[in-house]
C-alpha cells in the first residue's frame, strides 16, 4: 500500500470553526485534491481555486484574463511536490474563489503507510457546516447568520428566500461527505473469471 496523507483542513476567519480531517494518497495530483476539499467542505466547484505555499509559489487553474496566465496549473503538480517546501508548521493555503476569497489552512498532520483495506480519500471527521456558496466571504457569512437568526433583521425575509430555511451552522452530513468522497476513490478492478472451453 502506499503513502497517505492526513490533512487538517480549517476554513479561516470563521467565528464558527469549520474543520475537516481527511486522509487522501500522498502523491493525490492538485487538481484531485481540490475536488476532495470541494466535497469535504461542502463547495459547489463553481469557482477558481489556487494552492499557495507563501508567497512564492501556486498552483491553480490557469486564468487567460490575468496579465501571465496566472500560476501553474494544478493538475500538473502533487501534494508530494508540496511537501518538501513545507515549513515547520506544515501548513499550505487553499483559496477558492477569489472574490469572496475563502481561504482555508490545510495542515499536513501525517504521512503515514496506507491501510490496505481502506478506501481513499476518505473523511476522517467534521465540525461546522459549510457556508452558503456566493455569501460574501467571512464577513457576509457572519452577516447572513445574523440574519437568518432574527426574523425582525431587515435582511431575514430575504436570507431565507435566497437560501431556503433551516441553515444550521452546526450541522455536518459525515455519511454524505463519506460517500462523495469513496465516488473519487480509484475503482479496484475485479478479475473477470475466465469462461470455461
Amino acid at each position: 500500500m502506499s503513502e497517505i496523507a492526513r490533512l487538517k483542513i480549517q476554513l479561516d476567519e470563521m467565528e464558527r470553526p469549520v474543520v475537516r480531517r481527511v486522509e487522501v494518497p500522498s502523491a493525490i495530483r492538485l487538481d484531485e485534491l481540490h475536488l476532495v476539499i470541494q466535497i469535504a467542505m461542502g463547495w459547489e466547484n463553481y469557482h477558481l481555486y489556487e494552492f499557495r505555499i507563501g508567497d512564492d509559489l501556486a498552483w491553480g487553474i490557469p486564468d487567460p484574463d490575468w496579465p501571465d496566465g496566472g500560476p501553474p496549473p494544478a493538475k500538473e503538480a502533487a501534494l508530494t511536490d508540496l511537501l518538501p517546501h513545507l515549513k515547520r508548521n506544515k501548513t499550505f493555503q487553499y483559496v477558492y474563489d477569489f472574490g469572496d476569497d475563502w481561504f482555508h489552512t490545510v495542515k499536513v498532520e501525517a504521512v503515514v503507510e496506507g491501510d490496505p483495506e481502506a478506501t481513499y480519500p476518505r473523511l476522517l471527521d467534521a465540525e461546522g457546516a459549510c457556508p452558503p456558496e456566493d455569501c460574501g466571504g467571512p464577513l457576509g457569512y457572519a452577516h447572513y447568520l445574523e440574519a437568518i437568526a432574527d426574523p425582525s433583521h431587515e435582511n431575514h425575509d430575504d436570507m431565507i428566500a435566497w437560501r431556503g430555511p433551516g441553515f444550521d451552522p452546526s450541522a455536518v452530513d459525515e455519511a454524505a461527505i463519506g460517500r462523495e468522497l469513496a465516488a473519487l476513490a480509484p475503482r479496484r478492478r475485479k478479475r473477470k473469471p475466465k469462461a470455461a472451453l
